[in-house]
């Protein structure tokens, strides 16, 4: 009866709630959600998994929800990538397929959707990009953007999420013809293309940011870090990124969204690369680095940042990494905390929701220069693979993915 209760609440809240842009790591795509009124300490059990949804489909990326709609990607018959939408307790509203998965190495589908005025963006493993009705799934326009734009593809293949502007969907391509390519929003036809930087493309998803007027896309490729201008897809400042990666292996491999604040950017990414900041001048036209810390580099976990500290893990080898603290404005490194192995990193209501990525642990943690201060912690049951998808939450309730099934906690106190 309990269950049947807590399923009609969360229904009810869900769909009064709902948000303008539902997207990978939150609204912002900082890692930060906007919930408020969650339990400031767990059960020693952790909290009430108060559903499980199983078969969506082998997938790292993460789950959104979208005006009182679950919506999750995840491999179809292990050749095709689909999205699925299923409604607050649970139950399959419908599913479609919208590309072919990734064939090579981690084929699990990575994009995360991206939904707004009732649509949804996607791109799949095999570099489609689309548009779905999010209210049926039917497709709204696809376009073949990896062959069309003869795009470059680095070892691991796509893990992007659609970024959109104003009137586009934006999708990183790498290769000889452009880096980054926009279609407008709802009718699927080329705005732009930029000119080719050259290079792969890198795994990071952009963002958008806005500086004085100015509104520009901050993109990767596998050499460097760039800022596009989102109205015409002028290249505005470029930086090479290949003379800080002198580790042994990873070279090109940038994984991370880029984080914004304040003028200032910080990008990271894993394999012995060193986190950067840049000061971004007044008008947005070119970037200083400001700093870089070789102790916080994050694989592909993100990052947050609260009261002036950042809080990620660091690369240590594929399989290890330790929890890492720094501070914003100098760089330099806060504390470093070995607790089973890195992993993915959220921030809601005034708490880190920490998720490794070996054995499915989760701690709850209070944002501290001083030390890492686990409140609480539990342990996800079920699925299969490593715990990449990182968490969510929404309404009171935290979302985590473990593979082929989906577990929804109430965190609301």
């Amino acid at each position: 009866m309990r269950l049947i209760i807590s399923c009609v609440l969360f229904f009810l809240l869900g769909r009064v709630s709902g948000q303008e842009t539902a997207q990978f790591r939150g609204p912002s795509r900082d890692g930060i959600y906007p919930e408020k009124g969650l339990l400031k300490k767990w059960p020693v059990s952790g909290p009430k998994c108060i559903i499980q949804i199983s078969g969506i489909g082998k997938g790292y990326s993460q789950p959104v929800v979208y005006k009182g709609i679950i919506y999750v990607t995840g491999i179809k018959q292990d050749t095709l990538d689909m999205v699925s939408a299923y409604d607050l307790t649970g139950k399959l509203l419908w599913n479609q397929v919208y590309g072919p998965a990734w064939a090579n190495s981690f084929t699990d589908t990575r994009s995360t959707p991206t939904i707004q005025n009732d649509k949804i963006y996607l791109v799949s493993g095999m570099g489609i990009v689309c548009c779905l009705d999010a209210n049926d799934g039917k497709i709204v326009w696809s376009q073949d953007a990896q062959n069309q734009f003869k795009g470059e593809y680095h070892r691991w293949g796509i893990a992007e999420s659609v970024l959109l502007t104003d009137e586009a969907a934006i999708y990183v391509t790498g290769g000889v013809e452009t880096s980054v390519v926009a279609f407008d929003k709802n009718k699927g036809n080329l705005l732009w293309k930029t000119k080719s930087l050259g290079g792969a493309r890198a795994y990071a998803s952009s963002i958008l940011i806005e500086r004085n007027g100015l509104k520009l896309i901050l993109a990767q490729t596998g050499n460097d870090f760039f800022a596009v201008n989102a109205m015409n897809g002028d290249i505005v400042w470029r930086f090479n990124l290949l003379p800080f990666q002198t580790g042994a292996m990873g070279k090109g491999v940038n994984t991370n969204m880029p984080l914004y604040h304040d003028g200032e950017i910080l990008i990271t990414s894993g394999y012995d690369h060193p986190a950067m900041l840049f000061s971004l001048s007044e008008d947005g036209r070119s970037v200083n680095l400001k700093w870089k810390n070789d102790t916080m580099d994050t694989h592909h976990g993100g990052v947050v940042l609260i009261d002036g500290n950042l809080y990620g893990t660091n690369w240590i080898t594929n399989p290890k990494g330790e929890w890492v603290s720094l501070n914003w404005k100098t760089g330099k490194t806060n504390w470093v905390k070995d607790w089973f192995t890195k992993g993915s990193i959220i921030s809601a209501d005034g708490l880190l929701y920490c998720y490794e990525e070996k054995g499915g642990n989760v701690a709850l943690v209070q944002p501290d220069a001083s030390d890492f201060k686990i409140i609480s912690t539990f342990k996800v049951e079920g699925g299969e693979g490593p715990y990449w998808a990182h968490p969510a939450i929404y309404n009171g309730m935290l979302y985590l993915r473990h593979g082929n099934i989906l577990l929804i906690y109430n965190i609301k106190a």
